[in-house]
């Protein structure tokens, strides 16, 4: 392992948008492409709103971690919460499918994450949380001075 971070914050909204420049910053080192940046701040984007919206009923008294760690130009990113879990993983990963319709939900987080991600791996346990773990391989990234 090269490097790697962990880091706990309140369950709101507007941590989101931080949870996304956080990993962005971390991972920066690696010198990713603007896709692959662009694609991981969408996947934290995803999995953190999940959490807030899914596991934790929009309620801000309860705490989201992350890890991001680095292996020469891998990451691995896990985005856990301890809220109500889902009930039945394969469904929750289909496309368009959302738990919450009444709030118009597009039920494309899953779908998203599995697109841009090398690997996804989603544990869920009933009233414990859920921990969605994956990884991408980023490409070298040449700088050219002329």
């Amino acid at each position: 392992m090269k490097n790697e971070m962990y880091v706990e914050f309140s369950s709101i909204s507007e941590n989101e948008s931080f949870a996304r420049v956080l990993v962005a910053s971390f991972i920066a080192q690696l010198d990713p492409t603007m896709d692959e940046l662009t694609e991981i701040k969408t996947v934290v984007s995803e999995a953190v709103t999940n959490s807030i919206i899914h596991g934790y009923n929009n309620e801000a008294d309860h705490k989201i971690a992350i890890e991001c760690k680095i292996y020469d130009d891998e990451i691995e990113l896990m985005i856990k919460d301890d809220g109500i879990g889902i009930v039945d993983i394969d469904e929750a990963r289909q496309p368009l499918y959302t738990s919450k319709p009444e709030l118009e939900r597009s039920g494309m987080g899953f779908t998203i994450i599995e697109n841009f991600m090398d690997s996804v791996n989603v544990i869920s346990t009933v009233q414990e949380g859920t921990t969605v773990m994956m990884k991408k391989q980023l490409t070298k990234s040449k700088t050219v001075c002329k």
